[in-house]
């Protein structure tokens, strides 16, 4: 049911329909954290639900309910852990929009975060599973986000970005070059070139003087037969 139209300076009331959509309308900060949540969980869940299946086959009598429960679940931390975690840094970076985020505050997002989602991780198991999940899972959290920095800080310079390849190693029969070592080996390549098109431009002249030579020689022969 709406309002009626009444005249207000020329501009008309809005409706209760569209009041009423506004005010359940969804923030823009809401909906990025929890679309991109979503989509991990889904792939998390489909994950679990095929990881599921093959250990059901092997430890359930019903493999189907097996795989269904465990994308559930994998679904589930998928979710809240990711939720959880892009919620707290979002927080963070709002209250001190100044400041980057360090690597240190993203391991106790992280952390957090795996203790939110072995909270609910837990209750799908039992509320015995709750308090083990947290612990676990912020384990979790926590150590994987410290690696994750590690990896991150060890990264090599675009500069050089071969100098820990494998091709480099003493057992390789191949080496990588840098952009300076194949200059050099092309101009090395090029020189021997030009001295090998120099010795045989050389060897030409050479038979060519040979050839001429000839000829001087057997007009000068035949010139002498005729005299006689």
């Amino acid at each position: 049911m709406s309002r009626e139209d009444r005249p207000n300076g020329g501009r008309r009331t809005q409706t209760y329909e569209e009041e009423g959509a506004r005010d359940r309308r969804i923030p823009q900060e809401i909906l990025d954290i929890i679309m991109p949540a979503l989509q991990i969980g889904g792939v998390a869940g489909i994950s679990g639900t095929i990881i599921g299946g093959f250990g059901g086959v092997i430890r359930s009598k019903t493999p189907i309910i097996f795989a269904l429960a465990s994308g559930i679940q994998w679904f589930t931390l998928g979710t809240s852990f990711y939720a959880s975690r892009s919620a707290i840094l979002h927080s963070w970076t709002k209250q001190k929009p100044s400041q980057e985020i360090t690597p240190s505050d993203k391991i106790k997002a992280s952390a957090l975060a795996g203790s939110t989602a072995g909270a609910f991780g837990g209750l799908l198991r039992g509320p015995k599973n709750i308090i083990p999940g947290i612990l676990m899972f912020t384990l979790f959290g926590a150590t994987g986000q410290y690696i994750f920095n590690v990896r991150s800080a060890r990264q090599p310079d675009e500069e050089q970005p071969n100098n820990h390849s494998w091709l480099n190693s003493r057992w390789s029969p191949m080496k990588v070059l840098s952009d300076t070592e194949y200059d050099e080996m092309l101009q090395e390549k090029l020189l021997k070139v030009n001295a090998q098109i120099a010795i045989i431009d050389e060897n030409i002249a050479a038979l060519r003087e040979e050839e001429v030579k000839d000829r001087e020689d057997g007009g000068l022969k035949s010139d002498v037969k005729a005299t006689k």
